[in-house]
């Protein structure tokens, strides 16, 4: 199922080219509005989900990086062992690969990773996050629901 890596590619590339315009275009912090429940807002993060272990004085970064790389070798690993007929786990598990390198470029080069989509109502905000971390989400979401129709359709019903 190695023929899925193109998503991968696909999602490394649109989240490295929407970071690189956020940082190219914008200044760290600043907020471009444009719906009344999502904007633009340029920050920095340190840690992981949900700024995890933001503050934590800089292990973390090695830490992720590393966690970052044996993912991606694993999941690589479980795709090329995937059967044909296991498509859609595929597509997901591509989904989460391009996440994780798209999010590991940035720990490699700067130390931190570009977060700008920010989903708010009123005064509640949604952590920010970024393209990389939508794909992870999607196709985590993705294998779940793989997860669930398979077993319903693998059950029998006496």
């Amino acid at each position: 199922m190695l023929k899925w890596l193109w998503l991968a590619v696909l999602v490394v590339v649109l989240d490295q080219l929407s970071k690189r315009m956020v940082d190219g275009s914008m200044q760290l912090y600043q907020t471009i509005e444009l719906l009344p429940f999502f904007q633009f807002t340029y920050l920095r993060n340190h840690g992981a989900a949900f700024s995890f272990l933001s503050d934590a004085g800089g292990w973390q970064r090695w830490f992720f990086i590393a966690l970052s790389v044996a993912a991606s070798i694993g999941i690589s690993v479980w795709l090329k062992k995937l059967n044909a007929g296991r498509q859609r786990e595929a597509i997901a598990w591509s989904l989460v690969l391009g996440g994780a390198l798209g999010n590991l470029i940035d720990r490699v080069a700067y130390g931190y990773v570009i977060d700008f989509l920010d989903v708010f109502y009123q005064n509640w905000h949604w952590p920010a996050f970024n393209v990389a971390d939508s794909a992870i989400t999607v196709g985590v979401m993705y294998l779940l629901y793989d997860g669930f129709v398979t077993s319903r359709r693998g059950s029998v019903v006496a």
